[in-house]
């Protein structure tokens, strides 16, 4: 006998950004069924990035205190309780998934039902494991927000082998002797960090020329070199085999193609160690939910297609987050539940607006963009221009001993493409370029003409925008792109002359002053083809 089906006005399938959705709905006084086969909470909450940055804190404090000498201050760590900061973190992001699970339960207008789901028919779906296992429920508006999961590459013998994903490396109350890391990612570059910073050695195969791909070039070579002082870094290198002696892992890899020019030319390489970490990309959970029953389609990779406004080719089902693989980031699903909940209870339909969608990785140092890559620009034959300055030029920079610098991409006439920092609260200081990208002229003179509290790190920001620009493409002249390493001010007092620098490059720069948030639209690189394949790939 087929189970009696729940209806309601709206269903969620996903407990992460989605449930702000149906916070929205049941606000208006829609009947809201939830379905949730883990925590609630979703990935960032539960095994994402919430729980990774508590911990990444942890490294930063010890890594601060071991440079206590650079400062004539005499420090050291007397003994790190590892197991003791993984314990408190995980009890405090079970904490806010209790806290979450509390809220849902106590709502009139909410019903939450626990366990996987597989689509049945057009916004119907049917439990098929878990505590609520053989329930059905169907609704006027379905939102599929389920997200992704770790990628496992196609390497021989990896499942005969012991390894972790992301989320099992979270919950490590030990950190391994040595760390192998397949990818060359945020997730990698972040724990290898991590875990180096608590004693693990590291060693990192990634397919691709640099650490972190999807990042301008050169903050992506920064990151590398660093890397390379500080791990066993194999970047270009495919894993493509893997075995277990004992507690031992063993990776083997080979020159990955596109990244050498001739890589007959390289050796294989093999690394090993008692803990091997997969950290190869996402794959999306669109494979689970037998959406076969309905009309939603999913390009190659599995990524469920929508249009502007966040709504798939099946009518009345929508979907947002990781799932839809615009940008594989908690606040790109944030920003998209607002545009669903615009869209479904406002008076008119907004397409989503991916303008300024920044990103940072919390590794040592820190990086951070917002906008278009170099590199797409010189391949495009574009003309542009760039502007970089460092951290050690700067006064706060120099106190902090701090390295690492910001990059400018502009428009000729003074458009704001693109920016990209590499260092101390890169994280922080790209917020300013965000709001003068999406809230202001989208133009340089928007950074230009505000003040910055000197002697404060976001100084190097304003020395990035405010001085000369070189001009790249066309039929200009195309600089080699370690551009930073020249094109900063050697002034020994530009301390005291910086505000004629600013004065000087204003009187004499043919920028326009107002520029359109549409142009930039041209430059987004968050396509749903090319970033979910590029996530499964590094």
């Amino acid at each position: 006998m087929e189970t009696d089906i729940a209806e309601f006005d709206f269903l969620v399938v996903g407990s992460g950004s989605g449930l702000d959705v149906a916070s929205a709905a049941a606000n208006r006084g829609q009947s809201v069924a939830v379905v949730e086969k883990g925590p609630l909470g979703g990935t960032c909450l539960n095994r994402g990035c919430i729980p990774s940055k508590k911990l990444l804190y942890h490294a930063e404090v010890r890594q601060t205190i071991e440079r206590a000498d650079e400062f004539g201050i005499d420090a050291e760590v007397a003994g790190v309780d590892f197991a003791e900061i993984v314990r408190e973190v995980n009890e405090d992001v079970s904490g806010s998934s209790d806290s979450i699970y509390r809220g849902v339960q106590a709502s009139e207008q909410h019903t939450l039902f626990e366990g996987e789901c597989r689509f049945v028919d057009d916004r119907a779906v049917e439990l098929v494991d878990g505590p609520d296992a053989g329930a059905r429920a169907r609704a006027d508006t379905v939102l599929i927000a389920a997200g992704t999961r770790p990628a496992i590459p196609p390497i021989e013998g990896i499942d005969t082998v012991d390894f972790l994903t992301s989320r099992d490396a979270l919950q490590l109350e030990t950190p391994p002797d040595h760390l192998v890391i397949v990818g060359g990612g945020y997730i990698a570059a972040e724990l290898a960090h991590f875990f180096g910073t608590f004693g693990s050695d590291v060693s990192i195969v990634g397919r691709r020329q640099y650490l972190l791909p999807e990042s301008d070039e050169d903050s992506a070579a920064a990151l590398t070199e660093r890397y390379d002082e500080r791990f066993d870094v194999h970047t270009g290198y495919e894993a493509v085999a893997a075995s277990q002696s004992g507690e031992d892992v063993t990776i083997e890899a080979r020159p990955y193609p596109p990244a050498w020019d001739d890589p007959s030319a390289r050796d294989p390489v093999t690394v090993t160690g008692d803990t091997v970490l997969v950290a190869a990309g996402r794959q999306p959970n669109s494979d689970t939910l037998n959406l076969g029953a309905t009309g939603v389609e999913t390009d190659e990779f599995g990524f469920i297609e929508t249009d502007e406004y966040l709504r798939t080719t099946a009518d009345g089902i929508w979907a947002l987050g990781d799932i839809v693989g615009e940008f594989l980031l908690k606040h790109n699903a944030n920003h998209e539940a607002r545009a669903v909940v615009r869209n479904l209870f406002g008076d008119e339909l907004e397409p989503v607006d991916y303008t300024a969608m920044p990103f940072a990785v919390f590794c040592s140092p820190e990086v951070a963009g917002v906008g278009v890559h170099e590199q797409t620009l010189r391949e495009a034959d574009r003309e542009y221009a760039t502007r970089t300055y460092r951290y050690e030029d700067t006064a706060r920079g120099q106190a902090m001993h701090a390295e690492g610098f910001v990059k400018v991409i502009a428009e000729p006439d003074g458009g704001l493409l693109g920016c990209h920092i590499v260092g101390p609260e890169a994280s922080n200081l790209i917020e300013e370029v965000v709001v003068a990208m999406t809230a202001g002229t989208g133009s340089v003179w928007d950074i230009r003409e505000s003040v910055h509290i000197h002697p404060a790190l976001s100084e190097v920001v304003d020395r990035a925008f405010a001085g000369q620009f070189t001009r790249h493409g066309g039929t200009h002249e195309h600089h080699h792109r370690h551009q930073h390493d020249h094109d900063h001010d050697h002034d020994h007092d530009r301390d005291h002359d910086h505000a004629h620098e600013h004065q000087r490059s204003r009187d004499h720069s043919d920028h326009e002053r107002e520029h359109s948030n549409h142009q930039h639209g041209h430059d987004h690189e968050g396509h749903r083809g090319d970033h979910g394949h590029d996530q499964q790939s590094d």
